[in-house]
Formats: structure tokens, C-alpha cells, sequence
């Protein structure tokens, strides 16, 4: 069955560069997100743990862990990681997730059950469909899933977006519209009546009485 949105995110043991993590303990209180690749040193991945490496500090000050997967084993990881380095000139040190059981991968629906039980011998082709974003809320539900092809590299500034709008839409009771970004007015949801929003919303506008328009709280 295919994960969706507001499911539990499945949890698993699993090896990684900084050691053997369990992943609802390894998550804790915070939000987190997983990335997956079909393989290592393939050069839109390259390009992608760089990138994410780069922006390190910005998941930090969200609260964010990051955690990377690939179906090769750990050991290659280490040595992947130094390309990347030279690459991207930012050194990865957010774990990456071993999995040459494929275990993970299919634990995740991003290979199907008869994939086989190993990594050894399979081409980036052949799974293609572990290049998805998974962001996890602290109560270890799932809150967005992104599914890329290998040709296109990710869009890690997009995820920094979503990941604002996702934790200002929990604390509170807004949305935000299309090619928001931080700072941006919000959607006053529908669940709050206008003698509400009157109250908690002061100013807010109304722009159809399904759409009412506020400033982006604090």
C-alpha cells in the first residue's frame, strides 16, 4: 500500500555513516526529512547531497535533521562523501543511510516487494524510483512526499519553503497560497469563522468569503 499523507511514518533499524540508527528514536522531538538515491556516485545525486550539505545551517535553525539514503552500502558512502566535497565544497555531515538489502527502500514503496534482497548488480535504472522526499512531522507523520526523475536534481530551496510553511500552518490556523515564501501574506483557513479572524486575524481582508487574506503571523 502507498504511504500518504498523515501516515505514520514507517520506522526501521538501519546502518548509516554516523552508525546504526533507529528512526522514530533517531527523529525525537524535531521534524526531519529523508531523501532517497537510486545509487552511489551518480552525478545528479552528487550534485544533490552537496546541495544539502550546503544548506545545512538552514535546516538546523527550522529544527530539522536531515537524513540521506542510498541502496549501496555505508562503506561507499564514506567514499562517495569525499566527491562530493570536491564537487560541492561542502562537507556532508548529515548521515546517509545504507541500504544494499533494499530493505528501507521497499519499506517505503519506492521498490516493490520482488525487487530482490540485495544492491549488488543493479543499475541506477533499475531504481529509479528511490528519488523521493519524505518530510516527517515530530509526531512521526508523514507531511510531504516528493518523487523526482534521475535526469532532474531536486530543488532544495523549494523544500526550505515548504518546510517554513508547514511548521507556520501547524502553529497556526492559516495557509499559505501559491509561490508563497516567508514574509508573504497567508490564508486565514476556513475553519476559523470571520468573528474569529476578527479577533486573531485583526485587518485581515476579505477577498472572496471562502478566500480571506491576513498578514503572515509571528
Amino acid at each position: 500500500m502507498s504511504l500518504r499523507i498523515n501516515d505514520i511514518a514507517p520506522d526501521f533499524t538501519a546502518s548509516t555513516t554516523h552508525g546504526t540508527i533507529r528512526f522514530h528514536e533517531w527523529i525525537g522531538d524535531t521534524w526531519a526529512i529523508l531523501f532517497s538515491h537510486p545509487k552511489d556516485f551518480t552525478p545528479v545525486c552528487t550534485t544533490e547531497l552537496g546541495a544539502v550539505a550546503a544548506l545545512e545551517n538552514e535546516f538546523a535553525a527550522r529544527g530539522t535533521k536531515v537524513i540521506g539514503l542510498s541502496v549501496d552500502p555505508v562503506e561507499n558512502h564514506r567514499k562517495w562523501a569525499q566527491d562530493i566535497e570536491e564537487v560541492s565544497g561542502h562537507t556532508v555531515n548529515f548521515p546517509v543511510i545504507g541500504d544494499p538489502t533494499l530493505e528501507v527502500s521497499k519499506l517505503y514503496n519506492m521498490l516493490p516487494g520482488d525487487a530482490g534482497e540485495s544492491s549488488e548488480g543493479r543499475t541506477p535504472a533499475m531504481n529509479a524510483p528511490v528519488r523521493t522526499v519524505f518530510i516527517v512531522s515530530p509526531d512521526k507523520r508523514i507531511k510531504l512526499t516528493l518523487s523526482y526523475p534521475m535526469t532532474t536534481g531536486r530543488n532544495f530551496d523549494e523544500i526550505v519553503r515548504v518546510l517554513d510553511s508547514m511548521q507556520l500552518t501547524a502553529k497556526h490556523r492559516v495557509a499559505t497560497p501559491a509561490n508563497w515564501e516567508q514574509g508573504d501574506d497567508v490564508i486565514i483557513t476556513p475553519a476559523v469563522s470571520d468573528e474569529e479572524a476578527t479577533t486573531a486575524f485583526p485587518g485581515y481582508r476579505t477577498v472572496k468569503p471562502y478566500l480571506r487574506i491576513t498578514n503572515q503571523p509571528n
